[in-house]
C-alpha cells in the first residue's frame, strides 16, 4: 500500500500526482508494479483517476488547481533564482536551495518563496541577522519573495528530525548555489532515501561556483574573529528570547521542533507544519483503514 501512502501524502496539499511522480515517491520496484497497484486502488474506489492524474479525493477541480499552481511556479522561478543569487552574496552563506511548495513546482498567490541555507560554522546567526536586517530595511519586512526560514551550519549537516515530512522536504529541495557543500549535506542525510529510494535530487539549477562580491568578503574579514563570534552568540540569544515571548502558544516540544534554535540550526516555522502534516497524515491513514479495511502503518514524528 506504499503507492496509496504517496497519494494520501500529497492529497493533504490537494496535489494530485502522475503515474511517474507516484513511482518516484514510492518504494515500488518498477513502473509496472505501480500501475498494477493503482489499478486495484481505482477498482476499489480508493483512488480516482482524472486524465493522467491520481488522487484519493474524488474532485476533478484539484487537477486544475495543480496546473494553475505549476504555471505560476514556472512564472515565479526567475524571481526566485534572482533572490537565491542575492542571498548567496551575503557573508557566511555557503549554499542556497529553494524549498517549500516552489521546490515541488507549485506556487499560488498565498505562498512565499522559501529558502534553505547552509552557513559557515560559528556564524549561522550572524549570517541570519544580516539577511533579516536586509529584509526589514529594504523589503519592508516582506517575506513574500524572501522567506529565509531554515538555516543549518556546514559542520552539522545531518537533519535530526527524520520522518516522512522532513524526508519529503529534503528530497525535493532545488539546490541553486554551493555544490560542494550541498553534496556533503546529501551525503550526510542518506536516511531520506529509506523513505524515497526511487528519488534522485534535481541539480539542474545548481551552480558550481559563486564569487562573493567585495562588500561581502570585507564583512566576512571584519567579523571573522572573536568579535564576530561573540556577536553571533548574542544574536542567537536575542532572537531566541524574542521568539519565546512571541510564540508562547507553542508547547515546549512544539517550540523545540518548529523554532529550533541551536548553534548549528535556526528554524522559523511558527505554524509547525511538520507536526501538523504528520498528525493529519495519520488521521487520513486511520480513515482509510476503517473505510476500506486496510492496514496502513502510522508515521512517526
Amino acid at each position: 500500500m506504499n503507492v496509496l501512502k504517496v497519494i494520501i501524502y500529497f492529497s493533504i496539499f490537494k496535489y494530485p500526482l502522475t503515474l511517474e511522480e507516484i513511482f518516484s515517491f514510492s518504494c515500488a520496484n518498477n513502473l509496472d508494479e505501480t500501475k498494477k497497484e493503482l489499478q486495484k486502488l481505482i477498482e476499489n474506489n480508493i483512488v480516482f483517476r482524472f486524465g493522467k492524474y491520481y488522487s484519493d479525493i474524488n474532485d476533478h477541480t484539484l487537477v486544475e488547481r495543480r496546473l494553475n499552481g505549476n504555471k505560476m511556479a514556472d512564472d515565479i522561478m526567475p524571481k526566485a533564482l534572482k533572490r537565491a543569487k542575492l542571498i548567496m552574496s551575503f557573508p557566511f552563506v555557503e549554499s542556497v536551495s529553494i524549498s517549500g511548495s516552489l521546490s515541488k513546482n507549485y506556487y499560488d498567490d498565498t505562498g512565499d518563496i522559501d529558502f534553505f541555507l547552509i552557513t559557515k560554522p560559528k556564524y549561522l546567526w550572524l549570517a541570519r541577522t544580516f539577511l533579516i536586517a536586509y529584509k526589514k530595511l529594504f523589503l519592508l519586512n516582506s517575506k513574500k519573495y524572501f522567506c529565509v526560514n531554515y538555516f543549518i551550519s556546514s559542520d552539522r549537516l545531518k537533519i535530526a528530525e527524520q520522518n516522512k515530512f522532513t524526508a519529503t522536504e529534503l528530497i525535493t529541495l532545488k539546490p541553486i548555489y554551493g555544490k560542494a557543500v550541498f553534496n556533503a549535506f546529501i551525503a550526510e542525510n542518506q536516511w531520506a532515501l529509506d523513505f524515497y529510494p526511487n528519488r534522485t535530487l534535481s541539480s539542474d539549477l545548481l551552480n558550481d561556483n559563486f564569487n562573493k562580491p567585495l562588500w561581502s568578503k570585507c564583512l566576512e574579514s571584519l567579523f571573522k574573529n572573536k568579535v564576530g563570534y561573540d556577536l553571533n552568540h548574542y544574536f542567537k540569544k536575542l532572537t531566541l528570547k524574542k521568539w519565546k515571548s512571541k510564540f508562547k502558544h507553542l508547547k515546549k516540544k512544539e517550540f523545540e521542533i518548529a523554532m529550533k534554535s541551536t548553534n548549528d540550526v535556526s528554524k522559523h516555522h511558527p505554524q509547525d507544519f511538520q507536526s501538523k502534516v504528520i498528525v493529519k497524515l495519520n488521521e487520513r491513514y486511520n480513515d482509510k483503514n476503517k473505510a476500506f479495511n486496510l492496514n496502513l502503518a502510522m508515521e512517526n514524528a
